[in-house]
């Protein structure tokens, strides 16, 4: 499903058949009601054919597998000439960027007013702007459970550890019905109600 080398997604395409996106053209994530070892999510993602489509993805491909967590396989180390797990080469690279305070993924808390570290289980809604490359970013505080939105580079949410200096925060709080309000502010990105607030993680 999740494919590290290249940071896509494999979903069934009723045009192309199975077709590859990065997190940043997901457009709704939404934990489905029932198992939770693991959590599933269903996602609505912009294929290339022009259309979105309906996927599904486990809360270990959104959260863990990013990082290397479940790789499997193996690579062949040139400086011992032996084959070793992949995991471990990525987890013990993931461990060590945390362990230096660097996070996969970040989003500016607009009621807390301060950056927070989270993973994509917390996104709920993307929506790309007419300028190119930034993406509309409504992120579930997992401290405070306010919902903030954001805008962010692709690649800001495609690639973990990968956090823009500077990012656009809505300077609004949201009432509990905060998926149908972002809706309304994914249609204004262009405007100019972005706050540019620094992500010092």
């Amino acid at each position: 499903m999740y494919d590290r080398l290249t940071t896509r997604y494999t979903f069934a395409c009723p045009e192309h058949g199975d077709t590859r996106v990065a997190l940043s053209r997901f457009r709704r994530l939404e934990r489905l009601p029932g198992a939770a070892h693991p959590a599933v999510f269903g996602v609505r993602f912009e294929c290339r054919c022009g259309d979105e489509h309906p996927g599904l993805v486990t809360h270990e491909e959104l959260d863990w597998t990013p990082l290397g967590l479940g790789a499997g396989g193996s690579f062949l180390n040139l400086m011992t000439d032996r084959l070793e797990a992949l995991e471990v080469e990525l987890a013990a690279l993931a461990a060590s960027k945390i362990g230096a305070g660097e996070w996969p993924w970040s989003f500016f808390c607009y009621p807390e007013n301060q950056p927070r570290p989270v993973f994509p289980s917390s996104f709920s809604l993307l929506a790309p702007s007419a300028s190119h490359g930034a993406v509309g970013l409504a992120v579930r505080c997992p401290v405070c459970g306010h919902t903030s939105i954001n805008l962010v580079s692709e690649q800001h949410v495609d690639l973990p550890f990968h956090n823009d200096a500077e990012i656009g925060v809505v300077e609004h709080v949201f009432e509990a019905d905060a998926a149908r309000a972002a809706e309304e502010f994914a249609a204004e990105l262009d405007s100019a109600e972005f706050d540019a607030r620094r992500l010092a993680l």
